[in-house]
């Protein structure tokens, strides 16, 4: 898809600005691919979340509650005494929320070391939820400003799914509430979103259609609209001698009925397929439903892009069941005369940690549900249907849309061309939420949009190279560490260190009147009246390689000092403070890094983004000093370490576990080619990857496919010529035959990997 204008501009919001952002759109104007492509190119340690388990899974997220350690239930922004205002219903308030605030370790690292937080479906949030986030946020960052200085950007179409709030919440929470949707939160009237809308629709290309869509959208419709609309009435239209037609309902019971009758109509035997669920995947964020019933003749839709090369489906794409076995579904997509195998698709539950070396927020994969991305496709609600896109489909319009169901509903097809209305659509009852309507004036114009982007941009560089250069922080961090040898047992093992403690921060405070001078140079520099970024690229580059040596020799005594002090006894306490110490200098140093990268960007006309900011400086500078520290301690301790050897120490008890550098995120079948390379077994490859021997055999097959690796580097010589005997004159597209001729004998896996070969 191409990138627009307006899509371009929040890209660089996001990368050189500090400003949060509303980003909406009609529906198909590529939301979800522009969501995609931040997560892909920022610089910047980002967090995904979404209101709902499912919203979070299909955004490659996690959920706000889990995130934020959130209970459910309704939120009072006030310092309360009490947890329940209402007779019936639990109000958490902020006094309750610090009562009973449990949060890990990692959690804590990941929102102090978040930078951008992606709500995607933000049309689900509640105002009173998000102010708990906001909450979280600065108590955890300790930053009293909206998100605790986290930028935000919001995702979602506000006419779309709306937020759910029981009439006795609202009953308590209308004290504190204009309304519920996410912009009533008191911390966006304390500092309102730029609101940026994607204008470019992708989904239809027919004028007349896409005006009928903004006229129902902006609750502007007009008896002309009603007519070509209505153009598309058909009450006898049969949907069973019409193939490929999905109806959209408004309710589940309807959809699933017509389903259910549909498949039971079909002759042949019924089977059944269930996912490959390893690792932690809660039953109640399945994507899908967990046992998948199919006949052959079935219409089926397909539930997500096929992310291979060759693009045979899309999100809603309809097609037909042509064969099945236990192991195997092939469809056929009669309109193109074309017949695939349904491979299965990978979805992950992950959790965020914060890698050690690099301070960048990683990704870990807790659990994976595999299981085909497909479903029976006679109908579907108009609330399921958000995110599809079809050809062709009858609208049931039999009950009253609520707000914004008339618009979901229609704006799914492509055409109108593809439109089947069993009933007139009727005028009442269909308009959108006034409230959104009035919200959607906030909306930026062009102008508004590049003066801000110009603004933030000097803005965000300013401070960020600025910030770069204060040590305040860090600074008062040694000074309280020096300190509290004062409160310490004098034979405690801590207080030996007193004397190591004072040099360390007396060598950090003669860092700070240096480089408070160098920030008042900055200044001038930034606000010259014609700023000459080469100049201080020059400047910077200058200071860093000035200050650079006197904080790797801070950084290497406090590692060396855990190195030694891991190696004693009754240290936990004080080892977990050094290594809170370590943290914050690491993270001093990387910053330092990574601003003299941003202005030499700034200098060469680059673009701001990950790979431009990325330097194997920044993600090597950790391990290669512990490796360095490491030699030190050895050559300087080796009496001491052969004698510690001998004892029962466990040299790993308080070590930082050392994790990979962050790299792009990868294909699934790439990520399985690289583990393949490292010389691991099938069986290894699923255990690291959190998923089943079958789904890499079938990674594998694609890679034989592709001529990545041959068939002799997977299976034994003899295996492979007992499968070419089998495979002699065999042609069909399906492998069911083959496998119950050979039963047994050969494994899916086998036939599928021997068969790529081919």
């Amino acid at each position: 898809m191409e990138i627009t204008n307006d899509a371009r501009q929040v890209l660089q919001f996001i990368n050189q600005t500090q400003r949060s952002i509303f980003l909406t759109g009609k529906a198909g104007t590529g939301k979800t691919t522009l969501l995609r492509k931040i997560i892909q190119t920022t610089h910047k340690n980002t967090v995904v979340v979404a209101p709902t388990g499912i919203a979070a899974l299909n955004a490659g997220g996690v959920t706000i509650h889990s995130m934020f350690q959130l209970p459910f239930g309704g939120f009072i922004p006030e310092f309360i005494t009490g947890s329940s205002l209402s007779q019936h219903q639990k109000f958490e308030t902020k006094n309750t929320l610090v009562k009973h605030f449990k949060m890990s370790g990692q959690k804590k690292a990941v929102m102090l070391n978040m930078e951008l937080l992606i709500i995607d479906e933000v049309s689900m949030l509640r105002a009173d939820l998000l102010d708990a986030i906001d909450f979280m946020l600065r108590k955890v960052r300790r930053k009293d400003i909206p998100f605790g200085g986290v930028q935000v950007l919001f995702i979602g179409d506000l006419l779309q799914l709306p937020p759910v709030v029981k009439n006795e919440e609202w009953q308590v929470l209308r004290n504190y509430y204009r309304g519920i949707f996410f912009f009533n939160a008191k911390v966006i009237l304390e500092k309102p979103p730029l609101y940026i809308e994607l204008s470019k629709i992708f989904r239809q290309t027919d004028d007349r259609f896409i005006s009928v869509l903004n006229n129902l959208r902006n609750n502007t419709i007009t008896q002309q609209d009603m007519m070509v609309l209505n153009d598309f009435v058909k009450p006898n239209f049969d949907i069973k001698a019409n193939k490929g037609y999905i109806t959209l309902t408004t309710h589940n019971a309807k959809a699933d009925s017509i389903n259910a009758e549909s498949l039971e109509e079909l002759e042949g035997k019924c089977y059944r397929y269930k996912p490959e669920v390893v690792g932690d995947f809660p039953e109640k964020i399945y994507p899908v439903e967990e046992v998948l019933q199919l006949k052959v003749g079935a219409q089926i839709m397909f539930i997500k892009n096929d992310l291979s090369p060759e693009k045979n489906y899309f999100n809603g794409k309809m097609g037909f069941i042509k064969s099945l076995s236990e192991a195997e579904i092939i469809v056929h997509f009669p309109e193109e005369n074309k017949t695939i195998e349904v491979e299965k698709y990978e979805w992950k539950n992950i959790r965020y940690s914060v890698n050690e070396n690099t301070k960048e927020i990683d990704e870990e994969t807790m659990g994976t549900f595999v299981h085909y991305p497909i479903k029976l496709a006679w109908a579907i609600t108009v609330h399921k249907s958000q995110g599809l896109t079809f050809d062709k489909a009858v609208l049931d319009v039999s009950q009253v849309f609520l707000p914004g169901q008339a618009y979901v509903a229609l704006s799914r097809l492509r055409s109108l061309e593809g439109l089947i209305l069993l009933k007139p659509i009727q005028m009442n009852g269909i308009s959108n939420d006034q409230e959104v309507m009035q919200y959607a004036e906030n909306k930026a114009d062009e102008e508004t949009i590049v003066t801000a982007l110009q603004k933030e941009t000097q803005q965000f560089i300013l401070h960020y190279i600025k910030n770069s250069f204060d040590w305040e922080a860090i600074t008062q961090d040694w000074r309280n560490h020096r300190f509290s040898y004062h409160t310490d047992a004098e034979k405690s093992e801590k207080s030996k260190q007193q004397k190591w403690a004072e040099t360390q921060e007396q060598k950090v405070a003669l860092l700070e009147e240096p480089a408070k001078k160098f920030r008042h140079q900055l200044d001038k520099l930034f606000h010259a009246d014609d700023v000459n970024i080469p100049f201080i690229a020059e400047r910077v580059k200058a200071a860093k390689d000035y200050f650079l040596p006197k904080w790797n020799e801070i950084m290497f005594d406090l590692l060396l000092k855990m190195e030694e002090i891991k190696r004693k006894k009754r240290v936990k306490e004080f080892y977990t403070e050094l290594s809170e110490l370590e943290e914050g200098t690491l993270k001093t140093i990387l910053q330092l890094f990574k601003a003299v990268k941003m202005v030499e960007v700034l200098a060469e006309g680059k673009e701001i983004n990950k790979e431009n900011l990325t330097s194997n400086e920044i993600q090597n500078y950790r391990s290669i000093l512990i490796e360095n520290v490491e030699e030190h301690y050895k050559t300087i301790n080796k009496a001491l370490i052969d004698e510690v050897e001998e004892s029962d120490f466990d040299p790993h008890h308080y070590t930082l576990k050392k994790k990979k550098t962050k790299e792009p995120k990868k294909s699934t079948v790439q990520e399985t080619y690289e583990l393949w390379q490292q010389h691991n077994s099938i069986q290894d490859i699923a255990k690291i990857r959190v998923l089943t021997p079958q789904t890499i055999q079938g990674h594998l097959a694609k890679l034989i496919e592709a001529k990545t690796i041959s068939i002799e580097e997977v299976l034994p010589e003899d295996k492979i010529n007992e499968l070419a005997a089998a495979f002699e004159g065999y042609n069909k597209e399906s492998l069911n035959t083959l496998k119950e001729q050979v039963g047994e004998k050969f494994t899916w896996g086998e036939l599928r990997m021997f068969k790529a070969s081919l």
